[in-house]
């Protein structure tokens, strides 16, 4: 048979990165010179490995997303002519030289992740793509903020930072870039983040059954590879690499409540005010642009906020904390301060001929601060003190992505890059994680209290700096479980504190959608209702008194989970782990977990698990992973392994407990700044297996919980020998509550011992709901579930407590 012979032009046209030729070895970092390519594999810990190529020498490495440095780590490597191998204690690394291709493998001998053979690495024209053999029943979650299924095999991605207002549900860019995604197969896991913040295009066997690529338009192959046995690890060992985040403020983890604009502030005060009255917690109102004189920042309209500085503190006594949005655009006009300032600083981005970019937002005709320069860092920190030095708590940072009207910034406007100019083409991905970044920063040195930063865009390592909100969505079902999944996708991909508008900020929602978002977002580590200009009003009680006391009740109920929440906060701040857990987390070979009818499920910490449902349905069908589960409600024991049709009641969002589950609960308070009662409730449900939980209180304000002033204990719970531990407490801070009530679910009749001692474990029921009005001619209260527990009451302290029971 003869051989076909491949066309000239189709040689030409693709470049492969060629034999390798020459290999020189400095310790953990392997340099390959191929025919076609500069090559560095660099080990950063036993189980991380970065690979970077290019077809000119590769200068020294510059990230905006990777914060960390290679670990020392004992690597081994051995050549043997036509492949060289690369050994940890973790992986093997093995490298086929005639042609380059890389391969990854366990320290079982097992393929991990391997480049597709004869298609590797390729460039066509400056577009670099990498292809990965495809394994057999490949699963792949993750990717940041994208739209679309759990799992994300057969679908095809773009990276581009884009404004799209109302966006469909399955629309495609969206608002941020998170080049990070984890591969599943074989009981196999591992993660790639592609560090490259040109345009980039991810293709998970879309259109194709033999390889899944990533690549970007110009610039490096880039890529960094993870691998551990558990999903947790990876996400923890990608955040130790792109940074984690800071303990926030306490007062952000409360209910927020803004609408696009709270004007004037008698208007403002009436929202505060009403929310008091109603006795809904709340801890931050949000002022949205028309606080602005004619939308130019760093200014106040005086008819409506004639003295901003009184109402903020006003609202800050009455336990509101308030936020600002701010946008990157600056009005061009003569005598605006900001303007001026700016173009003295010299912080604005320009054209290759010198000129200032222009481009149109709000005010009009704006320049741009390049946040890439470390002058236009420092300007915009120094203006963010107009903000905190009247007390503003929390800055918004919108329209970063960058937007402007024509959504079309010109490719020929330069950016600093931090010493290493560029073009629009590489910077537009990582503006807005410079623009959080400048904001945290800013507030930071303006003030010895913790700012709360949100960003709309951003890019890898933006929760070292922001908050994230999945931007102007629809006040529509399918964008709630959208929502849902974005928020699933971005824990997924490092980032922790996340939310969506709740009740949808286009569009007018309906009684029932708004119930059932408003129920569900106390289960969303931002919870924040937001609406648009031009819509009905969407606080809770615009929804008629029944919606309102269901929302009051799951308000309520988060105020009251407070304790759990920010010790999740605080394992997100020290491990990466999201407080918003897609199930795929802790059950990632258990197919159901991504089934279309399941796949909006997810866990709130570590304990409960939520399943969400819309407005239409009266029966959920909802998938119990292994273990046993309780009933929130009401401590009905339900085995898991099965799929269950839940009958639904418009006063309850279907909210479950794993078995063995540890969750610290306080008192009801209006707002975080009112102290609870003196009693901590640690909610413990009987289970089969050993569990541990990290509670950990500080001052929810400052920054001294960084030198040890915290207060932080681990509960055991280890049902083989019958015993609940509070261990010996750690940190400089003194516990706000002065006894500890230890729930017991699920155990029935006890006879407990404190540290040896009896003690009497109480009788209760509790009830996690109030009663709701039936608002029916007959009046009367719906029916109250609650829990049969026994309480064991103990004085709280900074000793070992062992219990028995």
């Amino acid at each position: 048979m003869l051989a076909m012979a491949i066309p000239a032009y189709a040689q030409q046209t693709v470049n492969t990165a060629g034999n390798v030729e020459k290999v020189t070895v400095n310790g953990q970092t392997i340099h390959l010179k191929a025919s076609n390519t500069d090559i560095e594999i660099a080990v950063f810990s036993p189980t991380m490995v970065r690979v970077r190529m290019d077809r000119h020498p590769l200068p020294p490495a510059f990230s905006y997303a990777v914060v960390a440095k290679p670990q020392p780590t004992a690597v081994k490597t051995t050549d043997a002519g036509g492949a060289m191998t690369i050994l940890t204690d973790s992986i093997k690394i093995v490298v086929q030289k005639k042609p380059y291709s890389i391969a990854f493998y366990n320290a079982q001998g097992q393929e991990v992740n391997a480049d597709e053979q004869g298609l590797t690495t390729s460039w066509v024209g400056n577009n670099v793509t990498t292809y990965k053999h495809l394994q057999e029943g490949e699963r792949f979650i993750g990717l940041g903020e994208k739209t679309g299924p759990l799992d994300r095999f057969g679908n095809a991605y773009t990276n581009w930072n884009s404004d799209v207002f109302g966006y469909a549900v399955n629309a495609d860019p969206i608002y941020s870039t998170i080049p990070f995604y984890i591969g599943i197969h074989h009981h196999l896991n591992y993660g790639i983040l592609f560090d490259n913040s040109y345009q980039s295009d991810f293709s998970f066997g879309a259109s194709t059954d033999r390889y899944a690529a990533f690549g970007a338009r110009d610039g490096e192959m880039n890529y960094f590879f993870i691998y551990h046995q558990q999903v947790a690890d990876i996400i923890s060992e990608y955040t130790a690499l792109t940074g984690r985040m800071p303990m926030p403020p306490l007062w952000s983890l409360g209910y927020q409540q803004n609408r696009y604009s709270y004007y004037p502030d008698t208007e403002v005060k009436r929202i505060a005010q009403t929310l008091r009255e109603k006795k809904i917690p709340a801890d931050g109102i949000t002022l949205d642009i028309h606080y602005m004189d004619n939308y130019k920042l760093f200014t106040w309209n005086k008819d409506r906020f004639p003295d901003p500085k009184k109402m903020i503190a006003d609202l800050k006594a009455e336990g509101f904390r308030t936020t600002l949005i701010v946008d990157p655009g600056i009005k061009v006009e003569d005598g605006y301060a900001a303007h001026e300032e700016g173009v003295k600083a010299n912080v604005f981005i320009k054209y290759s001929d010198g000129k200032l970019y222009s481009g149109q937002v709000w005010p009009g005709w704006c320049n741009f601060t390049d946040y890439t320069d470390p002058r236009g860092r420092a300007w915009w920190k120094g203006q963010i003190r107009n903000y905190t030095d009247i007390g503003v708590a929390g800055i918004w940072n919108d329209m970063n992505e960058i937007a402007t009207w024509g959504q079309k910034m010109p490719n020929n406007v330069l950016f600093a890059y931090d010493g290493h100019p560029t073009t629009h083409l590489q910077a537009h991905n990582i503006y807005a994680l410079n623009m959080a970044r400048s904001s945290y920063e800013g507030a930071r040195e303006a003030t010895q209290e913790r700012p709360f930063i949100l960003t709309r865009a951003g890019y890898a390592g933006l929760q070292r700096y922001t908050a994230i909100w999945t931007g102007d969505n629809r006040a529509e079902d399918d964008h709630m479980l959208a929502g849902v999944r974005l928020l699933n996708s971005l824990g997924l991909s490092g980032v922790a504190f996340t939310g969506m508008d709740i009740g949808g900020f286009t569009g007018n929602a309906t009684v029932g959608l708004y119930t059932r978002w408003i129920q569900l977002g106390a289960f969303i580590p931002y919870y924040r209702s937001h609406t648009a200009v031009n819509t009905r009003s969407s606080e809770p009680w615009t929804y008629g008194e029944e919606t309102m006391e269901i929302a009051r009740n799951f308000i309520n109920l988060r105020y009251k989970l407070m304790p759990y929440l920010y010790s999740n906060f605080y394992a997100a701040a020290t491990t990466g782990l999201p407080v918003q857990r897609s199930l795929a987390i802790d059950y990632t070979f258990d197919g159901k977990v991504y089934d279309p009818q399941y796949q909006n499920q997810f866990c709130f910490g570590p304990a409960l698990m939520v399943a969400p449902v819309t407005s239409q349905q009266t029966v959920a069908k909802i998938y119990f992973p292994q273990g046993s589960w309780y009933d929130l409600y009401n401590d009905t024991l339900i085995s898991g392994n099965q799929e269950k049709l839940v009958e639904l009641s418009w006063q309850k969002l279907p909210v479950y407990v794993k078995e063995s589950s540890i969750i610290p609960m306080q008192s009801l308070v209006q707002s975080t700044s009112e102290k609870p009662d003196d009693t901590l409730r640690i909610h413990i449900y009987k289970g089969q297996q050993e569990n541990h939980f990290v509670y950990y209180e500080d001052d929810g304000i400052s920054y001294k919980y960084e030198h040890g002033d915290y207060y932080k204990r681990d509960i055991a719970y280890t049902p083989g020998n019958n015993t609940i531990t509070l261990g010996k407490a750690a940190g400089k801070f003194t516990s706000k509550f002065g006894t500890v009530a230890l729930i017991l679910h699920g155990f029935g009749d006890v006879q407990p011992k404190v540290n040896g001692a009896a003690v009497t474990a109480a009788k209760a029921r509790l009830p996690f709901l109030s009663p709701i009005s039936r608002f029916d001619p007959q009046g009367g209260f719906t029916p109250v579930d609650s829990c049969d527990v026994k309480v064991i009451t103990v004085q709280n302290g900074s000793d070992k407590m062992e219990v028995q029971y």
